[in-house]
């Protein structure tokens, strides 16, 4: 769990939205890898980030769980937070991998439910999901307020 201390309120109100965020991995020869991503905060302050198996960036965060993540404004590029932290638990069971992408579909669709419920039925289902609950272990803030 993150150090409840981390996150101010405005950090915590603004990681709330639904943000892209660009996840930076290492690949196996050292080489920064880069992924943009939805993600949801949870109580406990940690990060949860679900994908596809297979993709490059969650067989380097199985090898290696260091995790740098930016989380952008939609408005401008001048309002971000800059996260680091380190993978705590992989998450291969497919009842909760595949409720968490569905969480997050919902989440990131909640202007178009049936879009999110398309893709969780016609997309996600049909996939071998994975999740990564990742704890927080630094904060860059570049909100600006």
């Amino acid at each position: 769990m993150a150090e409840p201390t981390l996150f101010s309120p405005p950090m915590l109100a603004f990681l709330a939205g639904p943000r892209f965020a660009v996840l930076a991995s290492l690949d196996a020869g050292g080489a920064p890898r880069q992924a943009v991503v939805w993600y949801r905060l949870d109580p406990d302050r940690t990060l949860v980030v679900n994908s596809a198996a297979g993709r490059t960036w969650p067989a380097n965060l199985r090898r290696d769980g260091r995790v740098a993540l930016a989380v952008m404004s939609g408005i401008d590029g001048y309002s971000w937070l800059g996260l680091t932290g380190v993978v705590i638990e992989i998450i291969d069971d497919q009842a909760i991998s595949q409720a968490d992408i569905a969480g997050l579909a919902r989440r990131y669709h909640a202007d178009d439910p049936a879009t999110a419920e398309r893709m969780i039925a016609t997309v996600f289902g049909q996939q071998h999901r994975i999740s990564f609950r990742i704890r927080v272990t630094g904060i860059h803030d570049h909100l600006g307020g």
